[in-house]
């Protein structure tokens, strides 16, 4: 890797912990640059503005959850298995990257309207794959919630803080964490 790459990657790198530590309003130029061990104007010759290094942090998740989306997708099976693999998936994006997780889940409203846009875009389409393996569980028999959407926002609501509360060093994989995510929303608390 080149050293202009390289640094552009630790840039980026050290980018995502102070959004994710401060907030991308929080954070400045002058921050970011002190971090890296750079004078302030310097840092540009590496990055186009902050704005580009939030815009690089949200797209990089997005492509990794449309990327999980294309791969289950590709998949025919019952709608709970289907569902399963995919909280398992959304579960191994997430703890693939814990702290651009937090930035994409919750600075993403700072991009400016053009990427914003796209962006959301994405994203419904992520949620609307989910409807839709929602869908196919009603039309089998297997799921019987009212509403599709209220029920994948809850899901989505559900998984999205992982990156709040797991600790790589801690008992669980994230194999084991998905394992138990998929099971407690496929299946409940009951015991059956």
């Amino acid at each position: 890797m080149s050293e202009v790459v390289s640094r552009k990657v630790q840039i980026e790198g050290i980018a995502t912990e102070l959004f994710r530590k401060k907030g991308y309003a929080a954070t400045s130029m002058r921050d970011l640059a002190q971090a890296v061990g750079m004078e302030a104007a310097s840092i540009y010759s590496h990055i186009k503005n902050k704005e580009a290094l939030l815009s690089s942090i949200c797209f990089r998740l997005a492509d990794a959850f449309m990327d999980a989306k294309k791969e289950m997708e590709l998949q025919t099976m019952p709608a709970p298995l289907l569902l399963q693999k995919a909280i398992e998936a959304h579960v191994r994006v997430i703890t693939n990257n814990l702290d651009a997780s937090a930035v994409f889940l919750h600075e993403w409203r700072h991009l400016s309207p053009e990427p914003l846009a796209e962006f959301i875009a994405l994203r419904k389409a992520y949620e609307n794959y989910l409807i839709r393996i929602i869908q196919q569980g009603k039309e089998e028999g297997k799921f019987q919630f009212e509403d599709e959407k209220i029920a994948v926002l809850s899901l989505l609501s559900g998984l999205n803080w992982i990156y709040d509360w797991y600790k790589p060093e801690g008992k669980l994989s994230p194999e084991q964490v998905a394992q138990n995510l998929s099971n407690l929303l496929l299946n409940g608390l009951t015991k059956k």
